[in-house]
C-alpha cells in the first residue's frame, strides 16, 4: 500500500497521528509549512525508517503517490488564524482544492478535518451533524469558521461529481501534550498561567462552556473515521460530550498544577460562542467511539508536558 500522508503533521494533532500511523505499521509522510507546526513534535521521528518530512505549503500543489489523506493543514488557534486571515482562508479552500485533486488523482481516501467551529454560537444544544449552524460570514473568526465550512463543501462535492472517497470530523476542543504553550487556546493558557503562578485569564464572566476531548481520544475516533466503509456517512462530531464552564475548568487547572493562582476576568471577544458540546450519538452506532480519558486524567498529562517546556525554557 502507498504511504499515508498527514499535512499538518508537525502540528498538535498532527504529530500525534504521526505516531499512531508508525506504531500501526504505515508509511508516513508528514507536510508542513512549518507556520504553526513545531519541529520539536517531530523530532524523534525523523531518523524513523518509516517516516519522511516534506516542508510544504498546501496552497501550493503536491506530487506524490499516497493511499490516506489526512489533511490537518491549518491553523486552529484564534491568535495563529486571525494572524493572517487571507492564509487562513486560503489554506482552507485552494488547499483543500489541492489536496482533493491529489486524492482523485492517487484514488486516495481524504479526511478532512473539520471543526466545532462551523456551528458558531449554536442556537441548538448539544450540536448534532444535522445544524447548519450560525456564524458570523465577516466577523473576525470568519476566516477560519467559514474556511471549514468551504472545505466541507468541497470535499462533499467532490465526492457527488467524482466519487471521491471523502470522510469530514467535526473536532471538539481537544487538549493535550504538543500543544504550543503560546496557542492561545483556554487549556494551554490556563495551565502555563498557573504553573508560572499568573492570573489565570478568563474571559467575561467564565459561564460560556466548552467540551474537552484528550488527544488520544480524538485520534482514536479519526482512524476509525478514516476506515469506515460508507463514503455517505457524511460529517462526524468527535468530541466529549460532558460540558464544562470557564470557570470550572479553571478550578480543575489549578486543582491539578496545586498552584494558588487568582482569577482575572477580561471582556469577552467577539462572536466568541457561549457554548458549545457535541452530541457524538453519530460516532457511538456508527464507529464504535466515545471518550475514555476523563478531564482529571487528561489534565495530569498536560501539565506534565508544559512542566518539561516551562523546565526546558521553551514556554
Amino acid at each position: 500500500m502507498q504511504p499515508v500522508l498527514v499535512t499538518g503533521g508537525a502540528g498538535f494533532l498532527g504529530s500525534h497521528l504521526c505516531d499512531r500511523l508508525l506504531e500501526r505499521g504505515h508509511e508516513v509522510i508528514c507536510v508542513d509549512n512549518f507556520f504553526t507546526g513545531r519541529k520539536q513534535n517531530i523530532a524523534h521521528l525523523l531518523n524513523h525508517p518509516r517516516f519522511e518530512l516534506i516542508r510544504h505549503d498546501i496552497v501550493q500543489p503536491l506530487t506524490i503517490e499516497v493511499s490516506r489523506i489526512y489533511n490537518l493543514a491549518c491553523p486552529a488557534s484564534p491568535v495563529a488564524y486571525q494572524y493572517n486571515s487571507i492564509k487562513t482562508i486560503k489554506t482552507s479552500t485552494v488547499g483543500m482544492v489541492n489536496m482533493l485533486g491529489l486524492a482523485k488523482r492517487c484514488r486516495a481516501r481524504l479526511l478532512q478535518a473539520s471543526t466545532s467551529e462551523v456551528y458558531g454560537d449554536p442556537e441548538v444544544h448539544p450540536q448534532t451533524e444535522d445544524y447548519w449552524g450560525h456564524v458570523n460570514p465577516i466577523g473576525p473568526r470568519s476566516c477560519y469558521d467559514e474556511g471549514k465550512r468551504i472545505a466541507e463543501s468541497l470535499c462533499v462535492n467532490y465526492s457527488q461529481s467524482h466519487g471521491q472517497e471523502t470522510r469530514i470530523i467535526r473536532i471538539f476542543n481537544t487538549y493535550g501534550p504538543r500543544m504550543a504553550p503560546d496557542d492561545g487556546r483556554v487549556i494551554s493558557n490556563f495551565i502555563v498561567q498557573a504553573l508560572k503562578g499568573q492570573p489565570l485569564t478568563v474571559y467575561g464572566d467564565g459561564s460560556q462552556t466548552r467540551s474537552f476531548c484528550f488527544v488520544d481520544d480524538l485520534l482514536e475516533g479519526m482512524m476509525r473515521l478514516m476506515e469506515h466503509p460508507d463514503n455517505g456517512l457524511g460529517p462526524v462530531n468527535i468530541g466529549n460530550p460532558v460540558e464544562r464552564s470557564m470557570l470550572e475548568l479553571a478550578q480543575a487547572v489549578l486543582e491539578v498544577t496545586g498552584s494558588k493562582s487568582v482569577i482575572e476576568h477580561r471582556p469577552l471577544p467577539k462572536d466568541d460562542p457561549t457554548r458549545r458540546c457535541p452530541n457524538i450519538d453519530k460516532a457511538r452506532k456508527h464507529l464504535g467511539w466515545e471518550p475514555r480519558i476523563d478531564l482529571k486524567s487528561g489534565l495530569a498529562k498536560t501539565v506534565e508536558y508544559y512542566r518539561q517546556q516551562i523546565a526546558s525554557g521553551l514556554a
